[in-house]
């Protein structure tokens, strides 16, 4: 890419449907556990955390993953959305961001497998097979439980809940709501062969596991619009970070098909490295804008220059910033004015600046 191109666009207001922002830099979700370990009721550092990101002149905040239910919580201190408090407490959120001119949008999540059973209620997690994963549970540092394969019953229970969790968001006044779809969790475990062996209308090759996540995304949609609702996908688990499908062009092409199915119109494609090639000499990114015309928000150690190439290029329509975000809460507007970014530190996670 150029390395001569201004940052410009980078900073500019943007109009993604619904949307007015007023940059097109995006926060991308960062869980950081802050909230209450007993209740998943976020509190007044949470609120000056994402106001400061929004008075600093971010477009689109998308939250830290909100679980749906207890038995979708996988660490200590995840925050919910599935209790009167636990809304209340995010309203708080929501108020102080569109006082600062911000969007913010709920991304809601269910880990699925990827959890113990301390977390869940003292019932095993639940997940498309009965297959354990390998590994601790972060914060936890206990093995991830054995999972309980779901039933059809199971199955509408947890978009009963994704639908009352939109309800939840909106109510909460979240301008929208982005569905985790990626990293190994519920829904990507339904999409991924080595965790879904169903051989019901959920399991199959890969357009047929895709049902799962589709009919999230149908029942969502059916709650706040399809503007304001995002989904996140991605071939990397967060217990298998070298994970990619074995013809990630087809795969691509698989996913945007079923999208363009349910109706969806912005999409979240989670990686690690944004210029890395994959297939036929391509990025995951630019295999995704092939087969994709509507909104895409790219990720994926994404600099400020790597960011302008790309909006310029009409790779991506956001450009979403994790970790220097945690560094640098100020992060606009040290890119504006030609400043130099605090590097990340793996401690800054156990703060909220």
């Amino acid at each position: 890419m150029s390395k001569t191109v201004e940052i410009n666009k980078f900073l500019e207001p943007a109009k993604l449907g619904e949307w007015n922002l007023q940059s097109h830099v995006a926060m991308a979700p960062l869980t950081r556990c802050f909230a209450d370990l007993d209740t998943g009721i976020v509190g007044e550092d949470v609120v000056e955390y994402y106001r400061k990101r929004a008075a600093d002149g971010v477009g689109l905040i998308i939250t830290e993953g909100i679980v749906i239910s207890q038995r979708g919580r996988g660490n200590p201190g995840v925050s919910g959305l599935y209790s009167n408090e636990q809304i209340a407490a995010w309203k708080k959120v929501t108020d102080a961001v569109h006082a600062e001119g911000g969007t913010i949008v709920a991304q809601i999540w269910h880990v699925g497998r990827l959890s113990h059973h301390e977390l869940t209620g003292g019932v095993a997690p639940l997940a498309p097979s009965a297959i354990q994963a390998q590994g601790d549970v972060s914060r936890l540092g206990k093995p991830f439980s054995m999972p309980e394969e779901m039933s059809e019953q199971d199955i509408q229970q947890v978009l009963d809940q994704y639908a009352q969790a939109a309800q939840n968001a909106l109510a909460a006044g979240f301008d929208g709501v982005e569905i985790h779809g990626a990293n190994g969790y519920l829904i990507d475990q339904f999409n991924t062969d080595l965790t879904n062996q169903r051989t019901d209308r959920y399991g199959g090759d890969l357009k047929q596991r895709l049902t799962f996540m589709k009919e999230v995304i149908r029942t969502v949609i059916d709650v706040v619009g399809t503007k304001r609702t995002i989904i996140r996908f991605s071939a990397m688990k967060v217990d298998n970070l070298a994970y990619m499908w074995e013809d990630p062009e087809q795969a691509i092409a698989t996913f945007m098909d079923a999208f363009k199915e349910v109706g969806v119109t912005n999409i979240h494609l989670s990686i690690v490295d944004f210029t890395q090639v994959v297939a036929n000499g391509m990025t995951l990114n630019q295999l995704v804008r092939k087969y994709w015309d509507k909104v895409i928000i790219g990720v994926g150690s994404i600099t400020p220059q790597i960011a302008e190439d790309a909006l310029q290029e009409g790779l991506i329509d956001l450009a979403a910033i994790g970790r220097p975000l945690i560094a640098n809460p100020d992060y606009v507007h040290r890119v504006k004015n030609g400043m130099t970014l605090e590097d990340y530190d793996v401690q800054q996670l156990f703060t909220l600046v």
